[in-house]
Order: C-alpha cells, then sequence, then structure tokens
C-alpha cells in the first residue's frame, strides 16, 4: 500500500470514528486497527492525534466547500436557494449526527487553539460566503443576510438530529425563500 493511500485511509476512519463517537471517544489505537495500519505508520503522517484531527477537519472542510461549488450556481437567481439545498444534502449524506466543526470547538475550546481555530475558520468562511452572494446580488443589507443564512444552516443542522435532513431541509428552504423575498 502506498504512502498516500495509508494516510487516506487514517483520514477516512479518523473521520467517522470521531463523526460518530466524538474527539475525545476514540483513540489512536481504534483509528490504527480499524485503518489496519501500524501505530508508528500513523505517527509517520500525523505527529499526534491533534494533528490527525486538524487534517481531517481540513479535508471534510474541502469536501463541503467541493459539495456546495458542485450542486450551487452563484449566477442564479435562487443561489440562496440553491445554497440551503446543497447544504441540506450534505447533511443527508455526510453529517446526519451534527455538525462535526462544532463538536471540535465545544472539545477543544481552550485546549488547542489549532484545532479550533480551523473550526470557527470554517464557521466564519461560511458567513464570508453569503456576504460575498449578498454583494454579487446587490442586496442592501449584506452583513445581515449572512447571518440570517448562516444562522439558518446552522439551524438545519441542529434540527436534522431531531427531525432528520429531509424535514429539516424542507423548513429551510421555506424560510430561505422568504428572507429572499425580504431582501427584495
Amino acid at each position: 500500500m502506498k504512502t498516500s493511500m495509508k494516510r487516506k485511509d487514517l483520514l477516512e476512519v479518523a473521520e467517522r470514528l470521531f463523526y460518530e463517537k466524538g474527539f475525545r471517544g476514540v483513540g489512536i489505537k481504534q483509528i490504527t486497527t480499524e485503518a489496519n495500519v501500524a501505530t508508528m505508520t500513523l505517527y509517520n503522517h500525523f505527529s499526534s492525534k491533534e494533528r490527525l484531527v486538524e487534517e481531517v477537519l481540513k479535508e471534510r472542510e474541502k469536501r463541503y466547500w467541493s459539495y456546495l461549488n458542485k450542486y450551487v450556481e452563484i449566477d442564479s437567481d435562487l443561489s440562496f436557494i440553491l445554497v440551503v439545498e446543497a447544504h441540506g444534502r450534505w447533511l443527508k449524506e455526510w453529517s446526519y449526527k451534527g455538525d462535526m466543526f462544532l463538536r471540535a470547538i465545544e472539545d477543544y475550546a481552550g485546549s488547542n487553539n489549532e484545532i479550533e481555530k480551523i473550526a470557527r475558520s470554517h464557521k466564519q468562511k461560511l458567513v464570508r460566503f453569503f456576504q460575498q452572494l449578498a454583494c454579487k446580488k446587490g442586496e442592501a443589507n449584506q452583513q445581515g443576510l449572512a447571518n440570517q443564512f448562516t444562522l439558518l444552516l446552522e439551524g438545519t443542522t441542529s434540527m436534522a438530529t431531531l427531525i432528520g435532513p429531509e424535514e429539516a431541509t424542507s423548513h429551510s428552504i421555506a424560510i430561505a425563500r422568504t428572507l429572499v423575498q425580504q431582501a427584495s
């Protein structure tokens, strides 16, 4: 198995385990066992569990933005709605048990600045994304609209754990339409 393939396997297994059991609920031994690699192999790629968590979050963020970019046409009149729909698809496929970035903030707040920084940066990037979208659409209250849509996606993520991603997304799309109408 190539070194890059082992690294990829470690990241995939670690992400799945961290998502299912939490960052604190998973040890290095469990990750290496399920990835079928030696402990030394993990440490050859990641100097510590914290570095592994950082890389898992970075990879997840790349996948999230790639996912949104796949489904969202920025120049569409429905771009805000398309973002909400794409986020709902993401929830159904990748984030049905809550938000890994919020978990990272909760688990590592004050104890590991880099992990918390990566997770907070992801949230800030979402706000900036909506600000840029609002600017491109010529909306007057760009910051307000960005905050509202970010709150909408965060609420959708939370509610997906209670009522399921499909129903949470359905409600969010209705709210998004109202927000877009009010902004126009």
